[in-house]
Formats: structure tokens, sequence, C-alpha cells
């Protein structure tokens, strides 16, 4: 019995998370009471980012114009694209980027696109519509802008983001979370970069991802989050351990009274 009762204490032991493997971005003060709460600890410079427009991607371009109805050209364009506000009517109304990284209109036939961030886009269209237009005003955005979470999170699935400027801590985020038994120090990043995919791991667990080039997200990034060693124990053996150590004391217990 006492060496059951030991296995028990060294399997209860073994399956123990620590604070170290579930805290984020940490920098030895992890547990610590004595940290400043009146000033800044520490300060970093941000990577720029701005993410380039890629082949496949779908935008959402509209003008507007004191120009008269009959000589806007793209006025029945952008009358199509306000029927209908949902995800699936943008996406269907969008302007898809083509394998040449460019996107047709009328009159002024097809603009590369393809390498430039949403400023850069809307400040080539503005030179264009300016040429054809009175005090035209350009609005571009990227519509399709996705990540997909997989693996140990509190939701898998692919999540829609609103801008064009989201650290991956702030996409997991809008995806539910990290699960329980998620290990943050090994995550593993699937980023396709034209027709290249990269494969990179990142560890969560440090303060200098900050300042990590994978800080920010990019179109179709998929983040898989392995399970810590620990997942197996507590999520089957540990139950199961109870069980087996509630009959089998039982058991004991009954032969004792019995003998």
């Amino acid at each position: 019995m006492r060496i059951f009762l030991l296995f028990g204490g060294l399997l209860f032991l073994g399956s123990c998370v620590s604070n170290k493997k579930y805290v984020l971005l940490q920098k030895d003060d992890v547990g610590k009471k004595d940290l400043p709460k009146d000033s800044a600890v520490r300060n970093y410079n941000i990577v720029p980012f701005e993410y380039k427009i890629q082949p496949n991607d779908i935008l959402s371009i509209r003008f507007t114009s004191l120009t008269s109805e009959e000589f806007d050209f793209l006025s029945k364009k952008n009358e199509q694209q306000n029927m209908n506000l949902s995800q699936g009517g943008a996406l269907l109304m969008g302007e898809l980027v083509d394998e040449n990284g460019q996107v047709p209109f009328p009159v002024v036939g097809k603009v590369k696109v393809a390498g430039l961030n949403i400023f850069e886009i809307q400040e080539t269209l503005q030179k264009l519509a300016d040429q054809y237009l009175a005090s035209p005003v350009v609005k571009a955005r990227l519509i399709n802008f996705r990540v997909t979470l997989l693996g140990e999170v509190s939701k898998e699935g692919t999540v829609i983001l609103s801008n064009n400027r989201v650290s991956m801590l702030e996409a997991i985020g809008l995806g539910g979370g990290l699960g329980e038994f998620a290990d943050r120090s090994n995550v593993k990043l699937i980023r396709q970069m034209g027709n290249i995919t990269e494969i990179q791991y990142i560890n969560l667990l440090d303060e200098n991802f900050i300042t990590s080039p994978f800080y920010y997200v990019h179109q179709n990034d998929v983040i898989i989050v392995p399970p810590l060693k620990q997942r197996p124990f507590q999520k089957y053996v540990g139950p199961n351990f109870a069980l087996v150590a509630s009959t089998l004391t039982l058991l004991w217990l009954t032969f004792s009274i019995v003998k």
C-alpha cells in the first residue's frame, strides 16, 4: 500500500505545471512581489511592420468624388460593393488580386498592387482617380486578413482580423486564448511567402519575443500550439488513477475487515 501511495505521489508531482511554463512574456519576474508599480520596468523598440499585399488577397476599394454619376466610371462598382455588408458578401464583392499581383478597373485597366501596403495602394489609386474624377477620395482595405489557430487553444478555427497590424498574442486572444496544457515555449508558425512556405518555432514565454520579426501575424498564418508533456497525465492518467486508487483502497479495506 505504501508503494502504491508513493507511486501516486510521484505521478502527481510529475504532472504539475509550474508558472514558468504558463506565464507569457517572462523576464525573470515570475513570482516576484517587489516589482515597481508606478513606473515602466523596461522599454522595447517594436520592429516596424506593414503587411504587403500578395496574389489572392481580397481588397475592398471604394471611390467617392464630386463627379456626376454618368461620368463616374466607378459608380456601378461601388453600388455593388455596398449591396451586401456581411462578411460573405464583402468577400464576394471585393477585388481579388490575380496571380500577377494586379487588380482590374474600368478605363484605367489593371493596376499593380502586390508588394504594396494598404496606404501605398490608396496613394497609387488616388493618383489615377485624380485624372478622371473631381476631388476624389480613395479608401482601400484588406478584407480577408485571417489566421488559423490549431492545437492546444480554447477554440480551433480561423480568425478574421479587422486590421492588418495584429500581434500574434492579440490574434490568439481573439481566437479565445491558449489552452491550459498549451506548450507556450514551442509554438509552431507556418507562413506563406509567395510560393514559399516557412516553418518557424516561437517561444511566447520569452519577453524578447516583442522584438521578434514574427511578433505580428501575416495573412494566412497557421499557428499550431503543441501540448505540454503533462497533458496525458492530467487529462487521462490522473482521473483514471483516482478511480483505480479508490477501488483498490475499498478492496483493501474489505479484505482487512473480512480477514
